[in-house]
């Protein structure tokens, strides 16, 4: 088969003008053979002995080893306003990134051009890293076997405009229906569905089908001139068949309960005080304060407050933390990352102690471990670094009313948003949009408008106590952002107390907003 440019390739789904709602042609006509795993070999003519020509390329002045990584990857939103259509769009991704590695430093080309021409010259590129004799390639290729942590059907082809219309008209209906206190509803619908092939120049070859997406409801309410605002999501990387109407009525009911409950809300006292996490979703604190500094590449440079305890308690020995890439259907889920390695399962704290950092292959072999699957990027215009996958702590042995009764008087976070990390120190500051107060052992108030604060490490260690009730985040909007690239993530967290943290609200004890 012929190469072809992006701009070949392009215009022959006929939809070169604009995304908008035809991109479901696009996506039905090139999205649709998922059973072969040879989709860049028929579509493109990449085919083994072009992947180690570009390999050979890279790697002719040098270096450790090299990697290509081909993307082809079409993404659309659908979005509603009080009913009526008021954003429609989509892109279309198309190219390969092109790395050399020696040492810590990374040599790296891309094009959006699928033509030898063009790849050969982006392998020039990143083999300009090295100045000295050439690193062999090997002669063939081993297909990798992986996982299959987000199944979808061989003739997947993405989510159909067409299909997503009744659905979100559904979630606005719906939104408007449960409260006449609803003033204005706004429902989306993001989704994805992206191609990769990865060639490395030690002989592993993958391809992968990801789908990835989650419809949303953000709703305002208005009660006596005062309104109130709050957004849920659900979605991860599944086919169409999740979004049923159980799905369609959680999104619209918490989304206008959550409006509702914060009419009535106060802000809690300020200052110290314990502090109740709820399941789910407030893992994103793990994920933000702690996950970080335990990503290789910040210990490798010294950066992470976690850079010499290896080995060292680093929480109580009921505390055991994995960031897995094997959870069924989560956004952070992967079979195989960025560079080659299958998705799994990492430990980083087991019974308190740290075990593990998250790594890629060049934080691998600095620390003389084995990859930990973690090297992902944005796309193919960017190279691997170590990020986070489902990332959650196991749960304990007490009961949720045990925890809220130890806490005696704190506040319980329900949700958080708006968090800001300093990854070195740990430090960091999150504002809760749901929560209640703790007094006497009993959840009372909701409250608002409340930040949290403290040291990612130090409340690790601050976990005193933690419930049965782990859950993970089921939404598909958390990105993870770190130089400058967004990767989908989740996170978990049972229900656990933080025996202190800083509880920035009033200084009188249910003070109004």
């Amino acid at each position: 088969m012929e190469s072809l440019s992006r701009r070949k390739f392009i215009q022959r789904t006929a939809l070169a003008g604009g995304a908008m709602l035809l991109l479901p042609g696009l996506e039905a006509s090139m999205l649709s053979d998922n059973s072969s795993g040879n989709y860049f070999l028929k579509e493109f003519g990449i085919d083994e002995t072009l992947c180690q020509k570009l390999l050979a390329k890279a790697l002719s002045k040098g270096g450790d080893f090299a990697d290509l990584y081909f993307e082809y990857s079409v993404s659309n939103y659908l979005g509603l306003e009080d009913g009526k259509v008021n954003q429609s769009y989509g892109d279309i991704s198309l190219g390969v990134g092109i790395r050399t590695v020696k040492g810590d430093q990374i040599g790296y080309g891309f094009t959006q051009e699928l033509t030898e021409a063009s790849m050969m010259s982006a392998a020039a590129t990143a083999s300009t890293l090295c100045n000295m004799n050439a690193t062999p390639v090997v002669t063939s290729f081993n297909r990798l076997k992986t996982g299959n942590y987000y199944p979808v059907a061989l003739d997947f082809n993405g989510f159909p405009a067409n299909s997503k219309l009744p659905l979100l008209q559904n979630i606005n209906q719906k939104c408007f229906g449960l409260s006449p206190e609803v003033v204005k509803v706004n429902a989306g619908f993001q989704s994805s569905a992206k191609r990769v092939l990865i060639a490395t120049s030690d002989g592993v070859m993958s391809e992968d089908l990801i789908p990835s997406g989650f419809v949303y409801a953000s709703v305002v309410a208005e009660r006596k001139c005062k309104r109130e605002q709050s957004f849920y999501n659900l979605g991860g990387r599944r086919d169409f068949a999740f979004y049923t109407d159980d799905v369609i009525n959680r999104v619209a009911t918490k989304s206008v309960n959550n409006a509702l409950k914060l009419f009535d809300a106060i802000q809690p006292p300020a200052g110290e005080m314990p502090v109740v996490l709820g399941p789910g979703v407030t893992g994103i604190l793990l994920h933000e304060a702690i996950g970080h500094g335990m990503e290789a590449d910040f210990n490798r440079k010294k950066i992470s407050t976690f850079s010499t305890m290896i080995g060292k308690k680093v929480a109580e020995p009921f505390v055991t933390i994995i960031d897995d890439g094997t959870n069924l259907n989560l956004a952070g889920s992967i079979n195989v990352d960025d560079e080659g390695t299958p998705g799994k399962k990492t430990v980083l704290v087991e019974n308190g102690i740290l075990t593990s950092y998250l790594h890629d292959k060049i934080s691998a072999k600095h620390y003389g471990v084995e990859p930990t699957g973690n090297g992902r990027r944005q796309d193919f215009q960017n190279y691997p670094i170590p990020r986070m996958r489902n990332t959650y702590m196991l749960g304990g042995t007490a009961s949720v009313d045990d925890v809220i009764r130890q806490a005696g008087n704190g506040i319980y976070v329900e949700d958080v948003s708006n968090g800001q990390v300093k990854i070195g120190e740990g430090d960091f500051a999150f504002y809760v949009s749901q929560g209640r107060l703790i007094e006497n052992g009993k959840l009372t108030s909701p409250i608002k408008d409340v930040n949290i604060m403290g040291n990612g490490p130090k409340m690790l260690t601050n976990i005193i106590m933690a419930a049965n009730n782990l859950e993970m985040y089921h939404g598909g909007a958390g990105q993870c952002g770190k130089n400058g690239q967004g990767v989908p993530v989740s996170f978990g967290l049972p229900t656990c107390l933080v025996k202190s943290l800083t509880v920035g609200g009033t200084q009188q004890k249910g003070g109004q907003s």
